[in-house]
């Protein structure tokens, strides 16, 4: 097999390993092990402290100790080795700390996997920018395909009869609910990913920090922080974790909120409803569209303005999904699912470019690792908290969740996050930063 295709592969199941469980933890959670809002917000917030917590060790690793193929398929066996126990936990106060051992050893296989690639592609002497993005949107093509196998396999009113038969015959053999089946499915391909990522091309560690005069910042890949220190970075990161705070929303609630349609008679024998994780496969469908139009908009509008139009779209976001139904408003839902290609890929890449032009090369890659520290970690750990709280709290009447409005006050939030930004972040076009900018 070629080194491109062993990497497409690679990059379809980091993304398919992640997808199988990611948007239906919500309907297992509230649906099928009846936890509260609260209990839910605590469960997914394991995503943004895994954010916080393990990239920097896993570099720190890679970089002094262990062959990063190595190092990145341990962490895969381990995950998928973790999710194996993940069916056999009934309280929340447990399975938070399962899910956070789980998500300690996946997160920063995310990096990892860009590394690797990265690496081994410079090592076979391919044009990184020209040979790497193709090979990436498998990822996105990996984490849509696990949603439909979990829609198909997973769910007791699968609309499919071979999915349910298929869905029955796993549960029959694990001897746990067929809900459990996302759990499995994704634990198998795992343990898969870290055998083979063992067999890809050596990348040793590299033992660049090496100096005893190297500060204990630099050793853990730290010194974005003093990025802090100037204005303009310190609205830009500030403002990426109160985004961030919404990054994760729709993946948290977005099943379960279609799902919840089938308590309303005319609703539940609706395609949408029955088929809710196959209709938000729109968004990673659009996700990968739309990263084929991020270098035009940005030569032409420049990155703040990229910014703005994605702030816009999260507005929009939500907003659909706040008048949408399966029937009537249908179109709400898919446009909903249609702009969050354009409101995750443009904050994100642009974001990154914003960090990459105006941040001196020594300390870029500790500055690309704040940004995504601020949006996955602390901004992902603030949106978990907070809904659960919101929705608990002010949107829960007799076990029946008010998602218009829940949605609404996301849309909202949204919005005074876009105003506030327009206002005071501060950044003029520049056509030369993006000049070079490539799909």
């Amino acid at each position: 097999m070629s080194i491109k295709f062993r990497l497409t592969l690679m990059n379809f199941f980091q993304l398919f390993v992640w997808g199988a469980w990611l948007t239906t933890l919500a309907s297992y959670g509230f649906g099928f092990k009846q936890w509260s809002g609260q209990e839910f917000g605590i469960v997914f917030s394991t995503l943004g402290i895994a954010s916080i917590i393990m990239p920097a060790i896993s570099g720190i690793i890679a970089d002094k100790f262990m062959n990063l193929e190595k190092l990145y398929g341990l962490h895969h066996i381990l995950y998928g080795v973790t999710l194996l126990i993940i069916p056999n936990i009934d309280n929340a106060s447990s399975f938070f700390w399962v899910m956070l051992l789980a998500m300690l050893f996946y997160m920063p296989t995310l990096s990892l996997s860009n590394a690797l690639s990265y690496t081994i592609l410079k090592n076979n002497d391919y044009d990184v920018v020209k040979v790497y993005p193709p090979i990436r949107v498998f990822g996105t093509i990996g984490f849509i395909v696990a949603m439909w196998i979990t829609n198909l396999v997973s769910d007791p009113e699968s609309p499919l009869a071979f999915g349910l038969e298929i869905g029955n015959k796993i549960s029959n053999l694990t001897g746990m609910a067929i809900q459990c089946n996302q759990f499995y499915i994704a634990a198998f391909f795992a343990i898969l990913l870290g055998i083979y990522s063992m067999t890809l091309p050596k990348c040793p560690p590299k033992n660049e920090i090496n100096s005893t005069n190297a500060s204990l910042a630099e050793k853990l890949g730290l010194q974005g922080f003093k990025l802090f220190k100037q204005t303009k970075m310190a609205t830009f990161f500030i403002f990426s974790m109160f985004l961030g705070a919404a990054l994760q929303l729709t993946n948290m609630y977005g099943e379960t909120y279609i799902k919840d349609f089938s308590k309303v008679p005319e609703f539940a024998d609706t395609f949408a409803v029955k088929s809710a994780n196959i209709v938000l496969s729109i968004s990673q469908i659009s996700e990968t569209i739309f990263i084929l139009a991020i270098p035009f908009f940005l030569k032409r509008f420049g990155i703040k303005k990229v910014m703005l139009f994605s702030l816009i779209a999260w507005v929009l976001r939500f907003g659909f999904f706040a008048y949408g139904d399966p029937i009537n408003s249908l179109w709400m839902i898919i446009m909903s699912n249609i702009v969050y290609g354009f409101a995750f890929d443009f904050f994100n890449i642009s974001g990154s470019l914003f960090v990459e032009t105006t941040t001196d090369s020594k300390i870029r890659s500790s500055a690309q690792g704040l940004f995504m520290m601020m949006t996955n970690g602390f901004g992902a750990v603030l949106g978990s908290l907070s809904s659960g709280y919101l929705i608990d709290n002010y949107f829960t009447h007799n076990d029946v969740k008010d998602w218009h409005n829940i949605w609404l006050t996301f849309a909202i939030y949204a919005l005074v996050i876009t105003v506030l930004f327009a206002i005071f972040f501060k950044h003029k076009h520049n056509p030369d930063e993006v000049a070079n900018v490539s799909h």
